[in-house]
């Protein structure tokens, strides 16, 4: 008797008092889990973002300034004597801390053989990268410069210990572009930007990274610009209106970042509280880790979210098994006793004695009735046990029929999300192409009507300079037919012809254009053969799409230069479009492999994606694309594309 109450005790009081806590504790364990994965995810993006403005603006310093050396302005200058006021001007108004011209030796303290950014100018192209000056290279730059960097050291708890007070050196943004002097030699014009205490830089890096309404109520983005270890520029508080200059990130953070060069993921404590943070190192010019970039968000709101919640379930798990726990002991109690002599019968069953049973009385009740019952169900069982044995194999066979079809299912799921994947990003280049040429006709707008109103003003005079006048209208319409190319590629419905039918040759010229910058840069020698006066049926967009993968895989398959050829020829039932380069080519056991999709030869640089995307868009379009390589002398795509007729 007492063993089978405990059993029915268990059985009525185990899922309420040890599955169900258990089930909760493991569901909280991974919800938690789950939420400060998503928080890493979240602060790893903002660092993306974050990164991605510092290199911009590392960048654009160096445009600005090409732009400078490059002007007429400038050269009237250098012409006139008057370099001096010149660059006082252009350091005012593009807000940069210095601006020198220095030539071929550089100038005291910077000379090109000891910084590379004035050693690549010297070289000819552009140089911009973030650099450390100690106090007296300040001051060498502007006086007053030093000053302006320095910044006493606050006491920072769990900070590397140091016998210093304050910090001397500056972080500066270092730019320099070549200026071609009148004698014939060349010469450094070199300008940057002071980061110590530089609030609007971090202000702005902030205000991209955490926007209104980004973090939940309670919660504060923070970002910091170091120098090594120490805080130059942040918009962390020590009190209320006080930043947190001058103080130090901790040892652990320093060590796996400044030390090891890796990025640090994970909470950290920021002068004086916890932050849910992301660290990178920031390299100079040099290659060494010159300080770190930061950003992060309180973790306190977050922690006392997941406190509530997890207080919130335990007290309502509490509540619904103190009601519910006297209910089952209730229930319980009145089945104790009518089925002790089923549960012996039912012990013997499970000995094997298949025979056993119950055999009640006819005038025992309910609980009789019930016992009939289950010797009926004891005599149904031996007869099942022997056609389940049966139905095993015949549900064997079934489960792997069921087990294929699941997987089937599965991979066409996993096609379609690839593709709607590639379909967002395509719809996001498009975007983003779009306003890039949109904003590029603007200023192209205004030099060309600058030109024309410096030719009526100057009339007769202007004939000395008529051969520069003329090769700008040349690269204006140059950037304008760019321009336009880049709008074809963006909005292609604009431009896509009558009922869907494109002239490839005429989309494969337009790739060339495209691509012009790519195949310039590494010395390629591009040739074209375009003869085909046919016409296909296919999405322009997406024709430009293969072409130009086509030509961005070439030119990485010929780093060190060579030929890229492109032949568009007519065929009796369509066009045949080719693409030939000298490059490395693809080795035998991986031709069968390269339009999988996600399959790349290229590492950290490809994602895999874009011959399996042109595969799909040629097949779609009847076509076919086919590809001949050996590995050394380089590779050939050739592209079918049958004529509307054919189709």
């Amino acid at each position: 008797m007492r063993s089978v109450r405990v059993r029915l005790l268990l059985i009525a009081l185990l899922p309420m008092l040890v599955l169900m806590p258990l089930l909760l504790g493991l569901a909280t364990w991974r919800w938690s889990e789950k939420t400060d994965g998503l928080l890493i995810s979240k602060v790893n993006g903002d660092l993306t973002i974050a990164d991605q403005y510092l290199a911009r603006l590392t960048a654009t310093s160096g445009e600005l300034l090409d732009a400078v050396a490059q002007s007429i302005r400038f050269r009237s200058a250098l012409t006139a004597g008057s370099t001096a006021d010149f660059l006082a001007q252009e350091q005012a108004r593009l807000g940069l801390d210095f601006l020198y011209l220095a030539g071929p030796e550089g100038r005291a303290g910077f000379s090109p053989a000891d910084w590379p950014v004035l050693r690549g100018a010297l070289h000819g192209q552009w140089q911009s990268a973030v650099d450390i000056l100690d106090a007296a290279q300040l001051d060498a730059l502007a006086p007053g410069l030093a000053a302006r960097a320095a910044i006493p050291l606050v006491a920072t708890e769990a900070a590397l210990p140091t016998d210093r007070t304050a910090e001397t050196r500056g972080m500066i943004i270092h730019s320099a572009a070549p200026v071609a002097l009148p004698n014939g030699q060349t010469a450094v014009l070199a300008g940057g930007r002071l980061l110590n205490r530089n609030l609007d830089f971090i202000d702005t890096i902030n205000a991209l990274v955490y926007r209104e309404q980004s973090l939940p109520e309670g919660s504060q983005g923070t970002a910091t610009l170091f120098l090594e270890d120490v805080r130059i520029s942040t918009n962390v508080r020590l009190f209320e209106n006080v930043r947190a200059l001058g103080t130090r990130v901790s040892a652990e953070v320093r060590g796996q970042v400044l030390g090891r060069g890796d990025v640090w993921l994970d909470r950290a404590f920021v002068v004086n509280d916890w932050y849910i943070s992301a660290y990178e190192p920031i390299l100079d010019s040099r290659g060494n880790r010159a300080g770190m970039l930061y950003v992060g968000f309180l973790e306190t709101p977050f922690r006392q979210a997941k406190r509530s919640t997890v207080l919130t379930l335990g007290g309502a798990f509490l509540l619904i098994a103190a009601m519910s726990v006297p209910i089952f002991l209730q229930w319980a109690g009145r089945i104790f006793r009518p089925l002790e002599g089923m549960t012996q019968t039912i012990a013997r069953v499970e000995q094997g004695d298949l025979a056993a049973r119950n055999q009640p009385q006819k005038d025992g009740g309910e609980i009789a009735r019930v016992a009939a019952h289950l010797d009926s169900l004891l005599d149904q069982l031996q007869e099942r046990d022997r056609q389940l044995r049966g139905w095993g194999e015949s549900l064997e066979a079934k489960v792997e029929e069921r087990t294929a079809d699941l997987r089937e299912a599965t991979r066409r799921l996993e096609r379609t999300t690839e593709r709607l994947i590639v379909s967002e990003k395509l719809a996001a280049v498009g975007e983003i192409t779009a306003s890039v040429a949109h904003e590029i006709n603007n200023p192209v707008a205004v030099i060309q009507g600058n030109l024309d109103l410096a030719r009526t003003v100057l009339g007769r005079h202007a004939e000395p300079v008529e051969e520069e006048f003329r090769l700008i209208d040349d690269q204006v319409y140059r950037i304008s037919v760019i321009v336009s190319k880049l709008l074809q590629f963006a909005r292609p419905e604009e431009y896509s012809g009558a009922a869907g039918l494109i002239s490839p040759a005429e989309v494969v010229a337009d790739c060339l254009v495209l691509t012009r910058h790519q195949i310039e840069a590494t010395g390629i020698e591009a040739e074209a053969h375009l003869a085909s006066t046919g016409q296909v049926r296919i999405s322009r967009t997406e024709l430009q799409q293969v072409i130009v993968n086509l030509i961005l895989n070439a030119v990485q398959a010929m780093p060190g230069g060579g030929r890229l050829t492109l032949t568009a020829e007519d065929t009796p039932d369509g066009v045949l479009l080719a693409a030939e380069d000298t490059g490395t080519g693809i080795p035998a056991d991986l031709l069968n492999r390269i339009f999988d999709p996600f399959f790349t030869t290229k590492q950290a640089q490809g994602t895999g994606l874009g011959l399996s995307i042109s595969h799909q868009l040629v097949s779609r379009a009847g076509g076919r694309i086919t590809v001949q390589s050996e590995p050394g002398q380089g590779t050939r795509f050739e592209i079918f594309l049958p004529s509307p007729a054919a189709a």
